[in-house]
């Protein structure tokens, strides 16, 4: 057998992988398991996008390849969802990319841009496609560590200008996954403007724009000046419309950038199954119907999630969007022996801080994917396994 190529070695481990079959061995047990791991929630996803899966799926047309042009009128329901939502205008047919997913648009256009020498800046902690992908193309990942000192914002000021000068792409993730943190209008500004003075892509993860709460209404990247020359935004069906099985998601971008995505696209995938874009042209079509009421179920989960926790002796913050709590660990205690303590234990599932990179170490995240009964017990239940590193003090 040949040898595994330095590009693959460099890959860390991913988090989640692991979690699935240690879950389901502590089920086979009996355990009582408690799964706030995965952004995965337990909900329905729009009555209208299951109605239309199963009419499309049983029409001959849609059985066929969709190659990168897919469904016309899934890009353009995503363009007027554009304008709508952001008052961003962009062409469907030249500007917008269909996705088998966000996350592997996000990976793959790292193949369009990155090579041998050339950096990507990850922030960490972070979602792995911006790394994996980094990598897997031959670039060089510049790991920056989101802490409290700035508000979990990746800061170009603390970035060496050594590695600015190699930098092809930019990842950024506001509202942000893991830690929950929302970027000013004045930030995005200044990441615009140093994009073009040194000529750097900025990709923009923008999975979690409609997961706002107490009034905060997450920006478009292209609501900031300049950012049309220098930017591609992500757009995911998966937590907005509770479709995370399905892999269905977009990019905009101008035409230069999104056709360098889509080309990368015609050599790796034959595209979404069109079935799959009728319906979530379905569930685009039922927003106004469907995800106030769903993102106010998340907003009671936060809310209990929030005040169990922080009964349960652990300091967290109220976030003001995503779906998640990135909640810290007293100093010492390691966010992955937490972890492995809490599931093996307790039987509950959260992701350590450190399996999102070096950056996350000393906190934990949970998700909001379990009714507020279910979170309190969890919380519960952590703050048992909190109580016994205190107890060894």
């Amino acid at each position: 057998m040949p040898p595994i190529s330095s590009r693959f070695e460099r890959l860390p481990e991913y988090v989640l992988a692991r979690i699935p079959a240690r879950k389901r061995e502590l089920l086979q047990r009996g355990v009582d398991v408690i799964d706030l791991g995965a952004g995965d929630a337990d909900l329905a996803p729009p009555p209208a996008a299951l109605d239309r899966l199963a009419s499309a799926s049983r029409e001959p047309a849609m059985q066929r390849y969709g190659f990168g042009l897919g469904l016309v009128a899934y890009r353009e329901a995503v363009a007027a969802w554009m304008e709508r939502r952001f008052r961003t205008r962009f062409d469907p047919l030249t500007e917008v990319v269909p996705l088998l997913g966000s996350k592997e648009g996000i990976s793959h256009l790292a193949f369009a841009y990155m090579e041998e020498g050339s950096v990507g800046i990850i922030p960490e902690p972070g979602y792995n496609s911006y790394q994996g992908g980094t990598l897997l193309s031959g670039g060089e990942a510049y790991r920056y560590a989101l802490r409290p000192r700035t508000n979990f914002l990746v800061e170009p000021d603390d970035i060496p200008d050594d590695v600015l000068r190699r930098t092809r792409i930019l990842y950024l993730n506001y509202p942000n996954n893991p830690t929950a943190a929302v970027a000013p209008t004045e930030y995005l500004e200044r990441v615009v403007r140093l994009c073009h003075e040194r000529d750097i892509l900025l990709v923009y993860d923008n999975a979690y724009s409609e997961f706002g709460f107490d009034g905060y209404v997450a920006p478009s990247i292209f609501e900031v000046d300049g950012a049309r020359d220098v930017a591609i935004e992500f757009h995911s069906m998966s937590k907005t419309y509770n479709m995370t099985g399905w892999r269905c998601g977009w990019a905009v971008a101008k035409p230069e950038i999104a056709s360098a995505l889509a080309k990368v696209k015609s050599f790796v995938d034959t595209g979404q199954f069109m079935a799959i874009q009728a319906a979530a042209v379905a569930a685009i079509e039922s927003y106004d119907a469907f995800v106030p009421s769903n993102i106010a179920i998340f907003q009671e989960r936060r809310d209990a999630a929030v005040a169990a926790f922080r009964e349960a002796g652990f300091a967290c913050e109220t976030p003001r969007a995503t779906m998640y709590l990135w909640i810290p660990l007293p100093e010492g205690v390691s966010s992955a022996a937490f972890a492995d303590r809490l599931l093996d234990e307790e039987g509950v599932v959260v992701l350590p801080g450190s399996g999102f990179g070096a950056g996350g170490e000393g906190f934990f995240r949970i998700s909001f994917i379990a009714p507020p009964k279910r979170i309190a017990e969890a919380a519960r239940r952590a703050g048992r396994v909190l109580n016994s590193y205190a107890a060894r003090v």
